[in-house]
């Protein structure tokens, strides 16, 4: 299936596979204003699938800081660097978190902290109180 169209199915898999939570930057649903919305990890646009494998569970910030990128150009040697996809990579190898900050490893962790805005003060305010309160990881 190449359309957009995401069906019941297929939403109910991404988001038992995701455990509630954004793929990128792990708020679990019941702590978000909105709800949780199925990316396209590669865009429709750019011949991405509507497929389980082309598919994450993202928070609206994430989303729509996300939109239909899956690059980045990395702000020092200015070479494309592609986003964190979570269908292939793991989370734990890319970022790390410090004082309610989401840090990258290596520079997809990086680059995807970065175009995210994993960092504005309202997203780390958010996962301190959630940290407080044992509600994130």
């Amino acid at each position: 299936m190449t359309s957009d169209y995401i069906s019941v199915e297929l939403r109910k898999l991404v988001i038992k596979r995701a455990s509630k939570r954004c793929e990128y930057c792990l708020i679990h649903q019941d702590f978000s204003i909105y709800t949780h919305e199925i990316d396209h990890i590669i865009a429709v646009k750019h011949g991405g699938e509507t497929t389980a494998d082309n598919l994450a569970l993202s928070c609206l910030s994430c989303n729509r800081y996300k939109g239909s990128d899956f690059a980045t150009i990395d702000q020092f040697t200015k070479e494309i660097v592609p986003l964190f996809n979570p269908r292939c990579q793991v989370w734990d190898e890319h970022f790390y978190i410090e004082n309610a900050r989401i840090e990258g490893k290596t520079l997809i962790g990086q680059g995807t902290a970065r175009l995210l805005k994993f960092n504005v003060p309202n997203r780390v305010l958010e996962r301190q109180v959630l940290m407080s309160q044992g509600l994130y990881l």
